[in-house]
């Protein structure tokens, strides 16, 4: 993939701070945020409301050549309202976040076949470069000449607490154990998926946001990316 912008990849698994994090360094940058599980969230959303087998893969794999996917950047710079999801014309950026989405998400994106479907959408997404695009499998996988790999981790503990919070500010009513039971499950189900497992690409660098506020997290990537940019200026 050839682009006179600048690519930036960030993979990690669930609740590491990377759709917080990628919003507020495209919104430093001026760049486009694109977060790829969304994708599949509209997707088992789009399952599950037409009542779909998760287990069905031709079905899901039919449904996907059906479905018109859109992400808009939002005029608003709050980051709970920085790009709105699309399908097929109907605003579904709140309806994914559902815990229910949560619970099935991870059983349709391990579908080997959902997953080559999506990674040419994802690839034209990512084209006119300027952009931050994070996942599970972005620097391994979708966007493996990406200029910049980050991966992030953090204590599964830290990373419970900080999903049961957002989902309690959103208003939903689940117990914290269910969110401890989802957020293991999901790790299980990504990393060892048979294609495009939630890995740490070679070339990735290391962040691991355990005990870190959003600030301190925030100024040690937009330092590395700044250097990597003055680097590049040398050069050519």
């Amino acid at each position: 993939m050839k682009n006179n912008g600048l690519t930036i990849a960030i993979d990690g698994p669930a609740a590491v701070g990377k759709s917080t994090m990628g919003k507020l360094i495209a919104r430093e940058l001026g760049f486009i945020y694109i977060d790829t599980g969304a994708i599949y969230r509209v997707i088992t959303w789009k399952v599950l409301k037409n009542n779909i087998n998760i287990k069905d893969e031709n079905m899901i794999s039919n449904l996907v050549s059906n479905t018109s996917i859109t992400i808009e950047r939002a005029n608003c710079e709050s980051l709970n309202d920085y790009y709105h999801i699309f399908v097929d014309g109907e605003d579904v950026t709140e309806e994914i976040r559902n815990p229910r989405i949560d619970q099935n998400v991870s059983q349709i994106a391990r579908l080997s076949k959902i997953r080559k479907q999506l990674i040419h959408l994802q690839r034209k997404l990512a084209e006119k470069g300027n952009i931050v695009m994070e996942g599970r499998d972005i620097g391994s996988v979708i966007l493996p000449q990406a200029d910049i790999k980050f991966f992030f981790t953090a204590s599964e503990k830290e990373r419970i607490k900080r999903r049961y919070k957002e989902l309690i500010d959103k208003g939903y009513s689940i117990d914290y154990e269910v969110v401890k039971k989802q957020i293991i499950q999901r790790d299980k189900i990504d990393s060892k998926r048979k294609y495009a497992p939630l890995i740490r690409a070679k070339d990735a660098i290391l962040i691991d946001s355990t005990g870190k506020s959003i600030e301190e997290v925030k100024d040690k990537i937009l330092k590395i990316i700044n250097k990597f940019r003055e680097c590049r200026e040398k050069i050519n």
